[in-house]
């Protein structure tokens, strides 16, 4: 065999081995101890992670937080003025009274929506406060959706299981959003990791 073949066959070779090894296969983005998928399907459509991180409040370990979108965003500006589905996912790190969760959501909203933004969804707000009440707390290791749907509205389930019908309007989705992305998020060193920065 001359040398041209014999190298020509090494080089075939070389790259099938970097095809099969050298690009890692996607993995899932570990935070505390648990795993945010890469991308999930909300509505038949492929959304990808965004950012994700953890809410302390004080020095106590609340919640894990991710964002999920179409296309990846580093501002809170184009991740609200992107199209299509999105989803936020909680998963608890401890246990919180479905109330007091309830409460955080529309104190959140109050901190980072004004006055005549809140005026236009105010009947969303009372829906999604209440819905809690069908459960008595969240507990450690619970998973809580809160899903975009166009043309339907918001959803959020607990474990799989929807809490409410949909909540119409985008623009209640997007104060929802605001609680971890607006001026004054829930907690500014998460804002930045569902922004995707992993510093």
């Amino acid at each position: 065999m001359n040398l041209g073949i014999r190298l020509g066959r090494a080089l075939l070779a070389a790259g099938f081995l970097a095809a099969l090894f050298g690009a890692p296969a996607a993995s899932a983005v570990e935070v505390a101890g648990y795993k945010f998928d890469d991308t999930v399907k909300v509505n038949n459509q492929d959304l990808k992670l965004n950012g994700a991180g953890i809410r302390y409040k004080f020095v106590v370990k609340v919640y894990a937080a991710g964002l999920y979108i179409a296309d990846k965003k580093g501002t809170a500006a184009d991740v609200i003025a992107e199209p299509g589905a999105k989803r936020i996912t909680l998963i608890m790190l401890r246990e919180v009274g479905s109330d007091t969760m309830g409460q955080a959501f529309i104190d959140g909203i109050k901190k980072n929506s004004d006055i005549n933004e809140r005026a236009k969804i105010v009947n969303q707000m009372l829906t999604f406060g209440n819905l809690f009440g069908s459960i008595p707390a969240l507990n450690k290791g619970d998973i809580v959706t809160t899903d975009w749907i166009p043309g339907s509205g918001t959803v959020v389930s607990v474990n799989g299981k929807k809490l409410t019908d949909p909540i119409p309007d985008v623009a209640f989705f997007n104060a929802l959003l605001k609680i971890w992305l607006g001026n004054n998020p829930a907690d500014s060193k998460l804002k930045s990791a569902m922004l995707g920065d992993a510093s």
